[in-house]
């Protein structure tokens, strides 16, 4: 497979005419048409598991479980919509059900630390004039839950009843969490 690049490369959402032949050969097994669909979308699956995850090795390795779990399921990709927007919908579940199990996990082994406080990770003023922080450093600054909500619906595009179905809370939630986030990106990014 090919190395993830240290930038994110512009994504065209405009499917090209090679991906529904591409993705049924790489569902009879063809690894090079599996390689041709991984290099036009690996720069996309990279980004959203960069900003949802917001740890930088941690996206490496969701971007990599993204494409198994594709490779895996590829038989049931039925090209009602264009391979973009399924490998995406796959991208997502594999980040969610990742950083919820994840989750689980510190909560069994933690004590009683609630995980939406890191609003005191985000410092209060930069040291120096020009240590402001930037975007991608602000939202991934973010508490998880508001960074999730914030990803999902201002980077992504998903609407609020989507993401509440995605995440498991209310719509009425997501649109709270989406406030939070934006008031503590604001906040941030003004500092």
């Amino acid at each position: 497979m090919v190395a993830i690049q240290d930038s994110l490369p512009p994504y065209d959402v405009q499917q090209t005419p090679t991906e529904p032949t591409d993705a049924a050969l790489a569902a009879g097994g063809d690894r090079r048409a599996f390689e041709r669909l991984y290099r036009a979308h690996v720069g996309r699956v990279y980004a959203l598991c960069a900003r949802m995850a917001a740890d930088r090795a941690l996206a490496e390795e969701l971007t990599q479980d993204v494409f198994v779990r594709v490779w895996e399921k590829l038989a049931s990709f039925r090209g009602e919509s264009s391979f973009g927007t399924w490998i995406h919908r796959v991208a997502v579940n594999v980040v969610l059900n990742r950083l919820q199990a994840e989750k689980r996990d510190r909560k069994r082994s933690a004590s009683s630390d609630d995980e939406d406080d890191g609003i005191a990770a985000l410092p209060a003023r930069p040291t120096a004039p020009g240590d402001r922080m930037d975007l991608e450093r602000a939202i991934a600054a973010l508490p998880p839950g508001a960074r999730r909500v914030f990803v999902l619906h201002d980077v992504e595009g998903f609407r609020h009843e989507e993401i509440a179905e995605q995440l498991g809370i209310t719509s009425g939630g997501s649109k709270a969490q989406l406030h939070r986030a934006r008031l503590l990106l604001r906040e941030a990014l003004n500092a």
